[in-house]
Formats: structure tokens, sequence, C-alpha cells
């Protein structure tokens, strides 16, 4: 295996950094920002009213042939609603996968639903549709056209499976065991903008897909989420949740049902705008910056660099390797940190946490056996 000093050392070459801290991912300002931004500010409307928010929403649904977007504060966000809009709530159940960030389990928590967690494949880091088909035959039926959990009663309203790193999970598949089931598909897309199944960009599979423009994402706005979907009602119900569903009035503050202030800002979005400018140069970065890690990884027996799977085309986000074991991954987590080359292992897997340690699971194989063995390293633009 290779020494870990010299993965330290080929990231600083790769890097062009000899001295300092090689952050995980950072955003990449070199276009329009600074512009955009001041015009907003020009224009006094900062808030959530405002010609950049169209014009983002837009250049996403252009970018992933979505037919609606519908831009959030957040992609936690976005997931809330999206949940709310298919219909769950406290009677219901939402299946997922552990590994994945715990914004996906807040998401469905705060709709008062229960979190089923089920297993990944481990090719692709995302919920395995043979997991997904062996629960569902195992404990559901098909009770008056809802899926109900035999063990629990509840009503199995909704799935969320996650293009983990940017790496898409088998969706075709999900969404085929889905639509079976009358279960709504939500694709938690948040890190997967610029991700493919089958030439079909993530998010645009399922009843609604969620991205997330985070500052640590492939583009930025500082925050910010999108909602995408196919469904004009929804789309036009999506507008009207996020924006505290105030009814039109040149004056009048009238609005017709409890709702969220989600709407993103102006500004926020004119940062966004610039970032989905410059989305194809920073795509065919991140494409060269996986080639040569996994020309450098390829040497090494005991280290496996993650490439995308089968019919997929991966935005790497975030580059992924698999080490022996959980001692190997410590050692490598350490000795990198302590030089200044930033690198993380996955989540902890949300059945681990507190909160949702009572949550239903069914046989998490390969989610223990990842969790043992990954970690991310440095994977931003590289200039």
């Amino acid at each position: 295996m290779c020494k870990f000093a010299e993965i330290v050392s080929y990231i600083r070459d790769l890097y062009n950094k000899p001295k300092g801290v090689i952050n995980l991912h950072e955003p990449y300002f070199m276009g329009n920002e600074k512009k955009y931004l001041s015009d907003c500010i020009d224009t006094t409307f900062v808030s959530s009213v405002g010609k950049y928010v169209n014009q983002f929403e837009d250049m996403c649904i252009e970018f992933t042939g979505s037919q609606y977007a519908i831009a959030t504060m957040n992609g936690t966000a976005a997931l809330h609603v999206s949940l709310v809009l298919s219909g769950v709530d406290q009677n219901c159940e939402v299946l997922t996968q552990p590994l994945t960030f715990i914004a996906t389990a807040n998401a469905i928590s705060y709709t008062d639903a229960i979190p089923v967690f089920l297993d990944v494949d481990k090719d692709t880091l995302g919920l395995s549709p043979d997991a997904l088909e062996q629960f569902l035959k195992d404990n559901c039926s098909i009770i008056n056209g809802t899926c109900v959990n035999r063990i629990t009663g509840k009503v199995i309203k909704a799935c969320i499976p996650m293009h983990t790193f940017g790496f898409p999970c088998r969706i075709d598949r999900i969404i085929d065991l889905c639509d079976k089931h009358h279960i709504v598909l939500i694709e938690d897309s948040a890190e997967s903008l610029g991700s493919y199944y089958k030439g079909k960009h993530t998010g645009t599979f399922g009843q609604f897909g969620v991205l997330s423009f985070n500052g640590n994402k492939t583009i930025t706005c500082g925050g910010g989420g999108m909602i995408l979907t196919n469904d004009k009602d929804m789309a036009k119900k999506a507008k009207h949740i996020t924006t505290t569903a105030k009814l039109p009035h040149k004056w009048e503050y009238a609005h017709d049902m409890i709702a969220y202030n989600y709407r993103l800002t102006n500004l926020s979005a004119a940062l966004g705008c610039a970032q989905m400018e410059q989305l194809p140069i920073i795509l065919e970065n991140k494409r060269k910056t996986a080639r040569r890690y996994e020309s450098f990884f390829e040497k090494d027996e005991d280290i496996t660099f993650v490439k995308e799977a089968k019919d997929s085309t991966a935005n790497y986000w975030l580059n992924t390797i698999l080490l022996p074991g959980g001692l190997e991954r410590d050692k490598l987590l350490k000795e990198t940190n302590e030089q200044g080359v930033m690198t993380r292992p996955i989540w902890k897997p949300m059945n681990k946490l507190e909160m949702f340690k009572g949550c239903q699971t069914y046989d998490l194989t390969n989610s223990r056996w990842l969790e043992d063995r990954i970690v991310n390293i440095p994977s931003g633009v590289n200039v």
C-alpha cells in the first residue's frame, strides 16, 4: 500500500501547493460573480424578489433538462418542501439510505414522518435497488392503492435515494419499484449537479429532485437549493409554499395556508448565475483531477479509487478512495490532516445517531463495510 507520506506528497504536487492547507473542496470564483453581485446590490432587490432568482431557475432548467425549477434557501428546505408536497406526514414512513448527510433524515423528521434505512450498493455508494426490492417484498403490502409496512402499520409514502458524492445510483430500477408500489420518488441530488445516469441528469427521474449550492458544492450560492420537477401543478405549489403562501396583490398581505419562508434571495441567485456560467469548465477540470487520482492509485493493490459505475457520468464532486479497513482509514485521516491535507471519512450512518437509533433498518452489510473504508480526498477545482 502507498505510504501515507506519498499520498500527501502527490496531492500537494497535484494542486501545486507545497505548503499550507489544501481544503477538501472550496468555491471557484473566476467569472462574473462580483459583477452580478454588484449589479444586484445596485438594484436594491437583494431579498427574494429580483431578476436573478428567475434567471438562476431558468439556467438550472436548461442545464438539467427538468421542465421546472424552484429556488430555495438551501437543499434541506428543498427536500422538506418536496416531502410536504408528496403528502408525507406523521402517519408515514420514508425509505432512504443510512449513508447520507444528516439533511436527508432531518427533512423527513420535519414532516413528523419516520425514516427507514436500507442498504446501499458498494460501487455506486447509493441506495441499492436490490435492497429496496427485498425490503418491499418481505415487509410491505399494497392496501387500497398505498404501500403499507406490515411491521409498523404505517404507510410508506416516499423514497429518497441519494447520489452520494456525485455518483449516480441505479435510479431507473429504483423508480420502477417505487411506481409499482405507489411510492413517491424524491431524488436527493444535492451532491450531483452535472452527474448523469444513462444520459439523463440526476434529479429528473422522480416526482422531485433536489440540488444544493452550499459553499462546498460543485458550484455555490453561499447557500441555496433547487427543487426540480416535471409536474406543472407541483411546481406552482412549490413556489407558493416556499414564499409563505402569499396571494398575489399589489399591497395587501393575504396568505391561504401555513407555509415557509424558503425562497432563495436575489443576492444569492446572482452568485448562482455567475457560477452556472462556469459549470462546464468546473466539471471538466474535476474530471481531469479524478483521472489523475485514478492513475496514481492504480499502482496500489490495497487502495481503490472509486470510479463512476456503468451507465453513469459522475461529477466527481468528492473524490473517494477505499482503504483496507477502519484502522488503516483512521491512520490515513490522522496523517493527512496533520500534514495540512484535508481528508474526511464518510458520515456516521444515520441509524447510529441517537435520534434515529429506533428507526427500522434492513440488512446494512454494504453500508457497514463502506463506513470502515471510505476516505474523501481533496477535490476542488485545480488551477
